[in-house]
């Protein structure tokens, strides 16, 4: 009797966590696909954020080689480029 007292409420309890567990079976191969399309691709808002980490990177460094440029402006890496912006010419 004291075993069946104990075993009922433990019993409610674990039916609970089977069914937890069951459904977690079920519905892993569709996390483990959606994880690895998400993955593999790339939204259009994480595309333009790294165009634009790109983009500042590329000014930032054309900013130091200009102001490097402006100091030195004999140095190799500064031949070339006009005195006023820094800028490599244009080629066409």
């Amino acid at each position: 009797m004291r075993t069946l007292f104990l075993a009922a409420p433990l019993a409610l309890l674990l039916q609970g966590c089977l069914a937890r567990t069951a459904i977690d079976v079920v519905t892993l191969p569709v996390k483990v696909a959606g994880a690895g399309v998400d993955a593999l691709t790339t939204s259009q808002a994480e595309a333009d954020q790294r165009r634009g980490r790109e983009i500042r990177e590329a000014e930032e460094r054309e900013g130091r080689i200009a102001r490097r440029c402006e100091r030195h402006p004999d140095r190799a890496e500064c031949r070339g480029r006009t005195a006023r912006t820094g800028e490599a010419p244009q080629g066409r």
